[in-house]
């Protein structure tokens, strides 16, 4: 595949990863918060059931806190290769002037 046509694909690549990356900020947002409040509940109550419950939230906000974090690297590591092959794609224009 040309250069040009790399990066293309790679633009469509970081637009899919920005919108995955803008779904799973809202997700963290969300769950954030039910990890909050699950927090305090089972400070309040001291049950078996609201601590598990408590850690349950807080284990699905870790995921979804590691997902977004390899989401992030993702798009860097594609715009870090789209610089690239700018650099590149001028270069080969900056020889042949």
């Amino acid at each position: 595949m040309n250069i040009s046509g790399r990066l293309s694909a790679l633009s469509g690549e970081i637009a899919e990863e920005q919108t995955q990356l803008r779904i799973l900020e809202e997700q963290v947002t969300f769950q954030q918060e039910v990890a909050e409040e699950a927090r305090i509940r089972a400070l309040v109550s001291e049950t078996p059931i609201a601590d598990r419950e408590s850690r349950e939230a807080a284990d699905d906000l870790a995921r979804l806190v590691r997902s977004r974090d390899e989401t992030l690297r993702r798009v860097d590591d594609l715009r870090a290769e789209q610089d690239l092959l700018l650099e590149r794609m001028f270069a080969e224009v900056q020889e042949s002037t």
